[in-house]
Protein backbone atom coordinates (compact mmCIF):
# COMPACT_ATOMS: atom_id res chain seq x y z
CA UNK A 1 0.00 0.00 0.00
CA UNK A 2 1.52 3.42 -0.85
CA UNK A 3 -0.17 7.06 0.49
CA UNK A 4 1.48 10.11 -0.83
CA UNK A 5 1.57 13.41 1.39
CA UNK A 6 1.14 16.79 -0.18
CA UNK A 7 2.47 19.01 2.14
CA UNK A 8 1.31 23.15 1.42
CA UNK A 9 3.55 24.95 3.72
CA UNK A 10 6.35 27.08 3.92
CA UNK A 11 9.10 24.22 5.14
CA UNK A 12 9.62 26.50 8.35
CA UNK A 13 11.27 24.73 10.96
CA UNK A 14 8.13 26.14 13.94
CA UNK A 15 5.79 24.58 11.47
CA UNK A 16 3.34 22.51 13.42
CA UNK A 17 2.09 20.73 10.14
CA UNK A 18 5.31 19.22 9.92
CA UNK A 19 5.45 17.88 13.20
CA UNK A 20 2.38 15.96 12.82
CA UNK A 21 3.53 15.14 9.64
CA UNK A 22 6.45 13.16 11.19
CA UNK A 23 4.56 11.39 13.69
CA UNK A 24 2.25 9.81 10.78
CA UNK A 25 4.90 8.85 8.77
CA UNK A 26 6.43 6.87 11.86
CA UNK A 27 2.79 5.39 12.27
CA UNK A 28 2.54 4.24 8.72
CA UNK A 29 6.11 3.14 8.20
CA UNK A 30 5.75 0.78 10.93
CA UNK A 31 2.34 -0.52 9.39
CA UNK A 32 4.71 -1.34 6.11
CA UNK A 33 2.92 1.23 4.38
CA UNK A 34 5.46 2.89 1.50
CA UNK A 35 4.99 6.67 2.21
CA UNK A 36 5.99 9.51 -0.42
CA UNK A 37 6.17 13.09 0.46
CA UNK A 38 5.88 16.40 -1.58
CA UNK A 39 6.84 19.15 -0.26
CA UNK A 40 4.55 21.26 -3.01
CA UNK A 41 6.89 24.95 -1.90
CA UNK A 42 10.16 22.55 -3.34
CA UNK A 43 8.15 21.92 -6.26
CA UNK A 44 6.21 24.75 -6.95
CA UNK A 45 7.40 24.68 -10.91
CA UNK A 46 5.97 21.47 -11.35
CA UNK A 47 3.01 21.93 -9.46
CA UNK A 48 0.85 20.99 -12.83
CA UNK A 49 2.44 17.68 -13.25
CA UNK A 50 1.95 16.42 -9.70
CA UNK A 51 -1.13 15.03 -10.21
CA UNK A 52 0.67 12.47 -12.48
CA UNK A 53 1.83 11.14 -9.35
CA UNK A 54 -1.33 10.04 -7.46
CA UNK A 55 -1.44 7.00 -10.01
CA UNK A 56 0.45 4.62 -8.35
CA UNK A 57 -1.00 6.12 -4.66
CA UNK A 58 -3.65 3.92 -2.71
CA UNK A 59 -4.24 7.70 -0.71
CA UNK A 60 -3.18 10.90 -0.51
CA UNK A 61 -2.78 13.16 2.61
CA UNK A 62 -3.23 17.00 2.10
CA UNK A 63 -1.16 19.11 4.27
CA UNK A 64 -1.47 22.92 5.06
CA UNK A 65 -0.61 25.24 7.73
CA UNK A 66 -3.09 28.01 8.34
CA UNK A 67 -1.12 31.25 9.31
CA UNK A 68 -3.11 33.88 8.97
CA UNK A 69 -6.08 32.66 6.37
CA UNK A 70 -6.89 29.95 4.30
CA UNK A 71 -4.25 27.26 3.90
CA UNK A 72 -2.04 28.93 1.10
CA UNK A 73 -1.70 29.09 -2.42
CA UNK A 74 0.60 25.70 -3.06
CA UNK A 75 -2.50 23.76 -1.99
CA UNK A 76 -5.28 25.47 -4.42
CA UNK A 77 -2.28 25.34 -7.13
CA UNK A 78 -2.25 21.66 -6.51
CA UNK A 79 -6.12 20.72 -6.11
CA UNK A 80 -6.28 23.39 -9.57
CA UNK A 81 -4.05 21.20 -11.31
CA UNK A 82 -6.01 18.22 -10.69
CA UNK A 83 -9.08 19.71 -11.57
CA UNK A 84 -7.06 20.54 -14.86
CA UNK A 85 -4.79 17.70 -15.56
CA UNK A 86 -5.74 14.96 -13.07
CA UNK A 87 -7.22 11.51 -14.64
CA UNK A 88 -10.95 11.39 -12.93
CA UNK A 89 -11.46 8.21 -12.96
CA UNK A 90 -8.08 7.27 -10.55
CA UNK A 91 -9.74 10.12 -8.09
CA UNK A 92 -13.15 8.75 -7.85
CA UNK A 93 -11.42 6.04 -6.34
CA UNK A 94 -9.21 7.50 -4.12
CA UNK A 95 -9.19 8.93 -0.39
CA UNK A 96 -8.02 11.77 0.85
CA UNK A 97 -7.45 12.87 4.02
CA UNK A 98 -6.93 16.26 5.42
CA UNK A 99 -4.40 17.62 7.90
CA UNK A 100 -4.58 21.39 8.67
CA UNK A 101 -2.64 23.07 11.65
CA UNK A 102 -3.34 26.79 12.84
CA UNK A 103 -1.30 28.87 14.41
CA UNK A 104 -3.90 31.68 14.32
CA UNK A 105 -7.55 30.54 13.40
CA UNK A 106 -9.00 29.11 10.70
CA UNK A 107 -8.13 25.34 10.95
CA UNK A 108 -11.41 23.99 10.62
CA UNK A 109 -12.71 25.61 7.96
CA UNK A 110 -9.18 24.90 6.26
CA UNK A 111 -10.31 21.09 6.89
CA UNK A 112 -13.47 21.83 5.64
CA UNK A 113 -12.24 23.61 1.92
CA UNK A 114 -10.37 20.62 1.41
CA UNK A 115 -12.90 17.93 2.06
CA UNK A 116 -15.10 20.01 0.46
CA UNK A 117 -12.82 20.65 -3.23
CA UNK A 118 -11.28 16.75 -3.11
CA UNK A 119 -15.72 16.01 -3.37
CA UNK A 120 -15.99 18.07 -6.00
CA UNK A 121 -13.08 16.40 -7.56
CA UNK A 122 -15.25 13.43 -7.01
CA UNK A 123 -12.78 11.92 -4.86
CA UNK A 124 -13.20 9.83 -1.55
CA UNK A 125 -12.78 11.16 2.14
CA UNK A 126 -11.48 10.09 5.00
CA UNK A 127 -11.56 11.71 8.38
CA UNK A 128 -8.23 13.95 9.23
CA UNK A 129 -6.60 16.14 11.71
CA UNK A 130 -7.01 19.79 12.58
CA UNK A 131 -6.09 21.38 16.11
CA UNK A 132 -4.55 25.17 16.95
CA UNK A 133 -1.04 25.01 17.83
CA UNK A 134 0.58 28.68 18.72
CA UNK A 135 3.84 27.32 20.13
CA UNK A 136 5.04 23.99 18.00
CA UNK A 137 6.98 22.77 21.21
CA UNK A 138 3.79 21.93 23.23
CA UNK A 139 2.98 19.41 20.48
CA UNK A 140 6.35 18.01 20.31
CA UNK A 141 6.53 17.85 24.00
CA UNK A 142 3.09 16.09 24.79
CA UNK A 143 2.74 12.66 24.76
CA UNK A 144 -0.93 12.95 24.66
CA UNK A 145 -0.98 14.58 21.55
CA UNK A 146 1.50 12.39 19.72
CA UNK A 147 -0.97 9.59 21.22
CA UNK A 148 -4.11 11.26 19.60
CA UNK A 149 -2.46 11.78 16.33
CA UNK A 150 -0.87 8.11 16.15
CA UNK A 151 -4.52 7.11 17.35
CA UNK A 152 -6.55 9.29 14.24
CA UNK A 153 -3.05 8.14 11.56
CA UNK A 154 -4.72 4.13 12.40
CA UNK A 155 -8.20 5.22 11.46
CA UNK A 156 -7.00 6.64 8.34
CA UNK A 157 -4.49 3.16 7.34
CA UNK A 158 -8.09 1.70 8.23
CA UNK A 159 -10.25 3.56 6.02
CA UNK A 160 -7.67 3.03 3.30
CA UNK A 161 -6.84 -0.52 3.65
CA UNK A 162 -10.40 -1.32 3.82
CA UNK A 163 -11.72 0.77 1.52
CA UNK A 164 -14.18 1.60 4.00
CA UNK A 165 -17.70 2.90 2.08
CA UNK A 166 -18.26 6.75 2.43
CA UNK A 167 -22.11 7.76 2.49
CA UNK A 168 -22.56 10.24 -1.87
CA UNK A 169 -21.43 13.61 -0.43
CA UNK A 170 -23.73 16.89 -2.18
CA UNK A 171 -20.25 18.30 -3.70
CA UNK A 172 -20.07 15.35 -5.90
CA UNK A 173 -23.44 15.72 -7.10
CA UNK A 174 -22.87 19.35 -7.88
CA UNK A 175 -19.97 18.54 -10.12
CA UNK A 176 -21.59 16.19 -12.13
CA UNK A 177 -24.82 18.70 -12.52
CA UNK A 178 -22.57 21.77 -12.67
CA UNK A 179 -19.20 22.07 -12.32
CA UNK A 180 -18.27 20.92 -15.88
CA UNK A 181 -15.09 22.04 -16.37
CA UNK A 182 -14.60 24.14 -19.82
CA UNK A 183 -11.80 23.13 -22.20
CA UNK A 184 -10.99 20.12 -25.24
CA UNK A 185 -12.15 16.63 -23.78
CA UNK A 186 -8.57 14.86 -23.13
CA UNK A 187 -7.94 11.62 -21.56
CA UNK A 188 -6.00 10.92 -18.81
CA UNK A 189 -2.60 10.42 -21.02
CA UNK A 190 -3.26 13.66 -23.27
CA UNK A 191 -3.88 15.43 -19.95
CA UNK A 192 -0.40 14.45 -18.44
CA UNK A 193 1.28 14.99 -21.04
CA UNK A 194 -0.66 19.10 -21.08
CA UNK A 195 0.71 19.30 -17.55
CA UNK A 196 4.13 18.61 -18.08
CA UNK A 197 3.94 21.23 -21.22
CA UNK A 198 2.35 23.53 -18.65
CA UNK A 199 5.33 23.22 -16.02
CA UNK A 200 7.60 23.58 -18.68
CA UNK A 201 8.93 27.13 -18.62
CA UNK A 202 10.73 27.14 -21.60
CA UNK A 203 8.36 25.77 -23.30
CA UNK A 204 5.96 28.26 -22.26
CA UNK A 205 7.80 31.33 -22.91
CA UNK A 206 8.29 29.45 -26.46
CA UNK A 207 4.65 29.01 -27.64
CA UNK A 208 3.90 32.65 -26.10
CA UNK A 209 6.29 33.89 -28.93
CA UNK A 210 5.21 31.89 -31.38
CA UNK A 211 1.55 32.76 -30.55
CA UNK A 212 2.69 36.71 -30.73
CA UNK A 213 4.40 36.02 -33.69
CA UNK A 214 1.68 34.17 -36.09
CA UNK A 215 -1.06 36.97 -34.61
CA UNK A 216 1.48 39.96 -36.04
CA UNK A 217 1.56 38.11 -39.13
CA UNK A 218 -1.79 37.38 -39.44
CA UNK A 219 -2.74 40.93 -38.53
CA UNK A 220 -0.21 42.04 -40.65
CA UNK A 221 -1.89 39.77 -43.59
CA UNK A 222 -5.14 41.64 -42.44
CA UNK A 223 -3.75 45.30 -42.74
CA UNK A 224 -2.28 45.10 -45.86
CA UNK A 225 -5.28 43.64 -47.30
CA UNK A 226 -7.07 46.22 -45.79
CA UNK A 227 -4.75 48.79 -46.82
CA UNK A 228 -4.62 47.43 -50.99
CA UNK A 229 -8.16 48.09 -50.68
CA UNK A 230 -8.54 51.12 -49.61
CA UNK A 231 -5.43 52.14 -51.64
CA UNK A 232 -7.02 50.41 -54.81
CA UNK A 233 -10.41 52.83 -54.25
CA UNK A 234 -8.45 56.05 -54.24
CA UNK A 235 -6.15 55.04 -57.40
CA UNK A 236 -9.00 54.06 -59.16
CA UNK A 237 -11.09 57.12 -58.36
CA UNK A 238 -8.21 59.50 -59.67
CA UNK A 239 -8.24 57.47 -62.79
CA UNK A 240 -11.92 57.73 -63.50
CA UNK A 241 -11.76 61.34 -62.69
CA UNK A 242 -8.69 62.39 -64.60
CA UNK A 243 -9.08 64.78 -67.23
CA UNK A 244 -6.32 65.83 -69.19
CA UNK A 245 -4.89 69.65 -69.59
CA UNK A 246 -2.62 70.30 -72.40
CA UNK A 247 0.83 71.14 -71.63
CA UNK A 248 0.86 70.13 -67.94
CA UNK A 249 3.20 67.77 -66.29
CA UNK A 250 3.75 67.48 -62.98
CA UNK A 251 4.37 64.58 -60.18
CA UNK A 252 2.21 64.84 -57.10
CA UNK A 253 2.45 62.42 -54.14
CA UNK A 254 -0.33 62.02 -51.47
CA UNK A 255 0.13 60.74 -48.01
CA UNK A 256 -2.44 59.97 -45.38
CA UNK A 257 -1.32 61.11 -42.60
CA UNK A 258 -4.06 59.03 -40.40
CA UNK A 259 -3.16 55.77 -42.47
CA UNK A 260 0.66 54.87 -42.05
CA UNK A 261 0.49 51.81 -43.04
CA UNK A 262 -1.16 53.00 -46.68
CA UNK A 263 1.84 53.78 -48.56
CA UNK A 264 1.42 57.28 -50.75
CA UNK A 265 -0.43 58.08 -53.75
CA UNK A 266 1.79 59.01 -56.69
CA UNK A 267 0.09 60.60 -59.71
CA UNK A 268 2.22 61.48 -62.37
CA UNK A 269 0.50 64.02 -64.99
CA UNK A 270 1.69 64.01 -68.39
CA UNK A 271 -0.88 66.02 -70.82
CA UNK A 272 -3.70 63.72 -71.73
CA UNK A 273 -1.85 60.83 -69.61
CA UNK A 274 -2.04 60.15 -65.56
CA UNK A 275 -0.07 57.62 -64.09
CA UNK A 276 -2.05 56.33 -60.82
CA UNK A 277 0.12 54.51 -58.19
CA UNK A 278 1.21 53.23 -54.82
CA UNK A 279 4.91 55.28 -54.37
CA UNK A 280 6.75 56.52 -51.54
CA UNK A 281 10.18 56.48 -53.53
CA UNK A 282 10.02 57.88 -56.97
CA UNK A 283 10.41 62.13 -57.13
CA UNK A 284 8.01 64.39 -57.25
CA UNK A 285 7.05 68.14 -57.68
CA UNK A 286 4.27 68.71 -54.78
CA UNK A 287 4.10 66.42 -51.50
CA UNK A 288 0.22 66.56 -49.84
CA UNK A 289 -0.40 65.39 -46.88
CA UNK A 290 -3.82 64.95 -45.03
CA UNK A 291 -6.41 62.88 -43.03
CA UNK A 292 -8.58 60.35 -45.23
CA UNK A 293 -11.49 61.67 -43.98
CA UNK A 294 -10.56 65.21 -45.50
CA UNK A 295 -9.02 63.30 -48.71
CA UNK A 296 -13.12 61.79 -49.28
CA UNK A 297 -14.16 65.04 -48.66
CA UNK A 298 -12.37 66.20 -51.51
CA UNK A 299 -12.70 62.96 -53.79
CA UNK A 300 -17.03 63.42 -52.86
CA UNK A 301 -16.34 67.42 -54.18
CA UNK A 302 -17.47 68.52 -51.29
CA UNK A 303 -14.78 70.92 -50.94
CA UNK A 304 -11.35 71.56 -52.82
CA UNK A 305 -7.89 70.56 -52.97
CA UNK A 306 -7.08 74.77 -52.64
CA UNK A 307 -9.65 75.38 -50.17
CA UNK A 308 -8.75 72.76 -48.50
CA UNK A 309 -5.38 74.25 -47.59
CA UNK A 310 -6.43 77.23 -47.44
CA UNK A 311 -8.45 76.23 -44.38
CA UNK A 312 -5.02 74.52 -42.95
CA UNK A 313 -6.48 70.87 -43.46
CA UNK A 314 -3.69 70.12 -45.99
CA UNK A 315 -0.34 70.77 -45.53
CA UNK A 316 2.26 71.06 -48.46
CA UNK A 317 5.56 71.02 -49.70
CA UNK A 318 7.18 71.61 -53.25
CA UNK A 319 5.50 73.77 -56.16
CA UNK A 320 2.64 75.62 -54.67
CA UNK A 321 1.79 76.66 -57.74
CA UNK A 322 1.25 73.26 -58.99
CA UNK A 323 -2.36 73.04 -56.61
CA UNK A 324 -4.76 74.91 -58.55
CA UNK A 325 -3.69 72.89 -61.31
CA UNK A 326 -4.46 69.98 -59.51
CA UNK A 327 -8.32 70.26 -58.96
CA UNK A 328 -8.64 70.81 -62.53
CA UNK A 329 -6.63 68.00 -63.81
CA UNK A 330 -8.79 65.70 -61.44
CA UNK A 331 -12.75 66.83 -62.29
CA UNK A 332 -13.99 66.71 -58.07
CA UNK A 333 -16.75 69.19 -58.45
CA UNK A 334 -17.41 70.92 -55.09
CA UNK A 335 -21.55 70.73 -54.44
Amino acid sequence: MKINIYYGGRGMIDDPTLTVLSVIRGVLTELDVQVEQFNLYEDKNNITSLPGTLKQADGIILAGTVEWYGIGGYLMQFLDACWLYGDKDKISGLYMAPVVMSTTYGEREGKTNLESAWEILGGLVCSGICGYIADTSVLENSIEYKKLIEKKTENIYRTISQKIACLPASNQAVKQKISIPRGADLTPQESEQLAHYVSDDNYVRTSKEDISELTDFYRGMMDQGQKSDESGELLTQFENRFHPMPGVRAKYRIIVTDKPQMKPVFLAVDGARCECTENEDAPCDATLSLTMDRLREIMDGRITFQRSFMEGSIKMKGDFTLLRNLDQIFAFKEH
